[in-house]
């Protein structure tokens, strides 16, 4: 016989049900969407949009034991001389430049910066050479650089750092020793002796045929222009000698020219100089200038950029777009050298 349940019993199991319920359905509710709301959310990249820069660059192992200290402003930075080394190279040659005559420039630098701490340099016990290129190289950071180089930053950066690497302690060597190895932008088709444009000449510092491509360099062609007076203002701030009362086409006179078309001497007032000094009371690009004076101004008309001596930087990438490698390069441009690792 079945036994029939009371109505407070009924109630109780009622109630239960009704609890049970309440509290139950909002997690099945919540329960499909329980990893939306509750699980890790995914890593943001706060860093998308700002400057990319690579991990800091790894050279060879003979640049890697040459620690460096670098005076750059007030501050003395500590690297080792492959990574000054890159920063020199994004700072001296367009990293547009042929892979061949990045090569170049980087043993070029590696051996001026060499041949620096091997004289003993002019920073005392401070430093070991600069950022100033007006005493030792110019030298641009990573940051700095990718700001420059825009869209072409990442295939520039790994460019000049393949010209560092792939170069590891390669040095010019003139009788087993670091060289001068000085370097400018563009010739006038012939570089200049160093004698012609300082006080003593070098032997491996000579006269050589430099293949420029004048349409192709910006700038190779310049053309400066001077009121009387701004001409008489600079000329005598360098030749305080010099006369120049008359018109001003008598203030230069007698140029003489040395192979390249650079003027190796003029008269200035009356004062014998040489072409590079009024380059610089200039402000001039080159050495290789001429002028037209008249009517109370003067015209200059110069070829070229830097001083003309070493390795000519336009000329060495025209040479490696026809198949040159970086040692011809060199031992074209630095007479009677060789090119190999220096561990001295």
């Amino acid at each position: 016989m079945r036994r029939k349940r009371s109505p407070v019993n009924l109630f109780i199991a009622v109630s239960a049900l009704l609890l049970a319920a309440l509290f139950l359905l909002p997690l099945a509710v919540v329960a499909p969407f329980r990893s939306a709301l509750f699980g890790r959310e995914e890593t943001v990249d706060e860093t998308e949009g700002e400057l990319s820069v690579s991990p800091p660059f790894t050279g060879g192992e003979l640049d890697a034991s040459r620690p460096l200290r670098v005076l750059d402003g007030e501050a003395v930075l500590e690297m080792d001389l492959g990574t000054y080394l890159v920063g020199v190279v994004r700072a001296e040659m367009p990293a547009s430049f042929e892979g061949e005559a990045l090569k170049a420039q980087a043993v070029a630098a590696r051996t001026y910066t060499l041949y620096k701490l091997q004289s003993g340099g002019n920073h005392g016990g401070n430093a070991d050479v600069c950022t100033d290129h007006t005493c030792c190289q110019a030298y641009i950071s990573e940051e700095d650089a990718r700001a420059n180089w825009g869209e072409n930053a990442g295939a520039y950066e790994t460019k000049v750092e393949a010209a560092v690497r792939e170069t590891d302690g390669e040095t010019i060597l003139y009788g087993g020793v670091p060289i001068l190895a000085v370097f400018h932008s563009s010739s006038a088709g012939l570089t200049r002796a160093a004698g012609e444009v300082w006080v003593n000449d070098l032997p491996y510092l000579q006269a050589v045929r430099s293949p420029e491509m004048g349409d192709r360099i910006p700038n190779y062609y310049s053309r400066v222009e001077f009121t009387a007076e701004e001409l008489k203002a600079k000329l005598l701030a360098t030749f305080p000698e010099a006369d120049l009362s008359g018109n001003v086409e008598e203030w230069l006179k007698d140029p003489v020219t040395d192979g390249a078309g650079s003027v190796a001497a003029v008269l200035v007032g009356g004062v014998k100089a040489k072409g590079t000094q009024v380059r610089s009371a200039l402000g001039l690009r080159s050495a290789c200038f001429t002028w037209e004076a008249g009517e109370g101004k003067a015209v200059f008309f110069v070829t070229g950029y830097g001083h003309g001596v070493g390795l000519s930087q336009y000329g060495a990438n025209a040479m490696a777009a026809e198949g040159a490698d970086y040692r011809e390069i060199l031992t074209h441009y630095y007479t009677g050298v060789t090119v190999e690792p220096y561990g001295g």
